[in-house]
C-alpha cells in the first residue's frame, strides 16, 4: 500500500520499523495526518529530517489540490472541485447547519451504477478512491475553512459498496480516537441496493448509518431509474435492510427522490408504504435536481407535500430534505461534469486553432 493517508496505526508502525525507527513514531505520524492535518511532511516537525526524507522517497505525500469552490448566496453551502494526484477530478459538499458541520464526499471517480437521474454516473466509472482519498476531502474543507466537521455522508460521487474495502477502511480511520474521532452514530453510508455487500457491512457491525437509495415503490418503476433493480429486486434489497437493522440495531433511511410523473403518484405512496411497512426506517424524500442531459422534473411542492403527508398516516416516519446550495451546481456530479466539458470545449478549441494555424502556414508556404 502506497498511500499512506489510507494506513492504519499497526501499518504505520510497520513502515517505522522497516525504515529502521522506533514504532512510537507511528503514533506521532498518525497523529500529524489525522489529527493535526498536515499539508506535507516538513510540517511534521516532531519527526526527524531523515525520517521524513525517507517518508517522502517511499510514499509520496500529495494533499487533495482545490480547483474551485463554489459558495451558495442562500445558505453559506459550498462545494468543492478537487483534482487528485492522477489528475482525476471529484467534488465534495460542505452544509452548515445548527447541530454542526456536514460533509458530503465522493467514493468514486465517477459511477457505473447508471441511475437515470444521476449526474456522477454520465461518463461511467473512472475508478475508486482509496481510503486516504476519501479521508483527505474533509480534511482539505477542514483546513480551507478553520472549522470542524462533525457529521459525514458517504453520499457523493460513486456508489461506495462498490468500493467495498476502501470504505470501511475509510470509516474505521475516521472514527478512530487517534484521528478525528468522529461518532460512527454521526456518518451516513449510501447505496443503490447492492446486496451482498449490504449482508456483508451488515456483519461489520459498525454504528453507522445505512441509507438506502430506493426511489420507487415497485420494481418496474425502479428498474426504469435504477440498472442495479435488474440485478437484486425489491424484496431481496429490503430482506438486506431486515437483515442489516438485525444484525447492527442501526435503523435505516430510505432515500425517496420525487420524479414528476413518475413515481410521485398517491398509488406510488400506497405501493411504498406496503412494501417498508414493519420496518424499523426513515423515509427521506428528495426533489430531484434537474439536469440537462435527462428529461426529468421535480414533482410540485404540494405533491410532495401530499406524499409526505399520506406516508404518516401509514405510521412511517418522513421528512423532505431540506434543499442547500440551490443557487449553485447542486445535483450530485453536476459540477464535476460542468468543469470535464469546460476543459474538453477548451481542448477541442485549442486543436482547431492548431489546424488553422496549420493550414494557414501550409497556404503561405
Amino acid at each position: 500500500m502506497k498511500d499512506i493517508k489510507s494506513m492504519n496505526l499497526d501499518e504505520l508502525k510497520e513502515v517505522c520499523t522497516q525504515m529502521g525507527e522506533k514504532p512510537f513514531h507511528a503514533k506521532q505520524l498518525y497523529g500529524w495526518i489525522h489529527q493535526k492535518l498536515a499539508p506535507s511532511y516538513q510540517e511534521m516537525t516532531t519527526l526527524s529530517k531523515g525520517f521524513r526524507q525517507k517518508l517522502e522517497e517511499a510514499y509520496p505525500y500529495r494533499p487533495l489540490e482545490i480547483v474551485e469552490v463554489q459558495t451558495s448566496k442562500l445558505d453559506g453551502t459550498q462545494k468543492y472541485l478537487f483534482e487528485l494526484a492522477d489528475g482525476n477530478v471529484i467534488e465534495s459538499v460542505l452544509m452548515r447547519y445548527h447541530h454542526g458541520n456536514s460533509v458530503c464526499i465522493s467514493s468514486q471517480v465517477g459511477c457505473r451504477m447508471g441511475c437515470r437521474f444521476c449526474a456522477s454516473t454520465i461518463g461511467g466509472l473512472v475508478r475508486s478512491l482509496t481510503a486516504g482519498e476519501m479521508l483527505d476531502q474533509i480534511y482539505q474543507i477542514s483546513r480551507h475553512t478553520g472549522e470542524r466537521v462533525s457529521n459525514v455522508v458517504v453520499m457523493g460521487t460513486g456508489e461506495p459498496l462498490d468500493n467495498y474495502e476502501n470504505l470501511v477502511r475509510f470509516i474505521r480511520l475516521l472514527s478512530s480516537p487517534e484521528g478525528l474521532n468522529i461518532s460512527q452514530r454521526n456518518i451516513t453510508v449510501s447505496t443503490c441496493g447492492i446486496v451482498p455487500n449490504m449482508r456483508r457491512l451488515a456483519k461489520e457491525h459498525l454504528q453507522i448509518t445505512l441509507a438506502l437509495s430506493l426511489h420507487a415503490p415497485n420494481d418496474e418503476k425502479r428498474k426504469a431509474l435504477m440498472p442495479i433493480a435488474y440485478k437484486y429486486t425489491m424484496d431481496e434489497v429490503l430482506e438486506a435492510c431486515r437483515y442489516y437493522f438485525q444484525e447492527t440495531g442501526r435503523r435505516l433511511t430510505f432515500e425517496y427522490s420525487l420524479v414528476g410523473g413518475e413515481n410521485d403518484s398517491q398509488e406510488d405512496v400506497d405501493q411504498l408504504a406496503g412494501r417498508i411497512r414493519g420496518l424499523n426506517c426513515h423515509i427521506n424524500l428528495i426533489p430531484v435536481n434537474p439536469i440537462k442531459e435527462r428529461n426529468y422534473v421535480r414533482s410540485g411542492k404540494k405533491v410532495i407535500e401530499n406524499f409526505k403527508n399520506k406516508l404518516e398516516k401509514y405510521g412511517i416516519n418522513v421528512t423532505i430534505r431540506r434543499e442547500m446550495g440551490a443557487d449553485i451546481d447542486g445535483a450530485c456530479g453536476q459540477l464535476r461534469k460542468s468543469y470535464i466539458d469546460k476543459t474538453d470545449r477548451e481542448m477541442s478549441d485549442c486543436r482547431s486553432d492548431q489546424v488553422c494555424a496549420h493550414a494557414a502556414q501550409t497556404v503561405r508556404t
